[in-house]
């Protein structure tokens, strides 16, 4: 599975049960990236993308346990570190900017054998820079 998840830059992903923050523009690249191809997510997550968004979007509580090869996952609030065999590519949103949190990317990318193979920076909606970065397993 490719994990696709957004953080602040403490890694932080939620603060009191709530997303740190969306952002139109980076929903339209998340669709983008799994375009052809399915994207599991939450619930939860689910309630931030448009009900006619383009794409095969798979809604399951344990949707990290049901991906398959190739497909994308977006995860906001739960842990990624127990699936962390299973994930063969990461897909990091950086907010660039601090925001309160109480939960946070759990998976070590510099001690866990984790390469960082590209990086992009883009204007988002609703935040000035947004920073793209992907690691494979290295």
């Amino acid at each position: 599975m490719i994990l696709i998840v957004a953080v602040d830059e403490d890694k932080g992903m939620m603060f009191n049960r709530r997303r740190q923050s969306k952002d139109r523009v980076l929903r339209e690249r998340i669709l983008s990236l799994a375009k052809g191809g399915k994207l599991w997510m939450n619930a939860y997550t689910r309630r931030q993308f448009p009900e006619d968004a383009q794409g095969e979007i798979m809604v399951d509580e344990k949707f990290l346990e049901k991906a398959g090869f190739g497909d994308y996952c977006f995860l906001e609030n739960i842990p990624a570190a127990p699936y962390e065999d299973r994930i063969e590519k990461i897909i990091l949103f950086w907010w660039n900017r601090k925001y309160p949190s109480d939960t946070w990317f759990d998976i070590d990318l510099e001690g866990g054998g984790w390469k960082l193979s590209e990086t992009r920076e883009f204007s988002g909606s609703s935040h000035e820079k947004i920073t793209e970065e992907v690691y494979v397993r290295g």
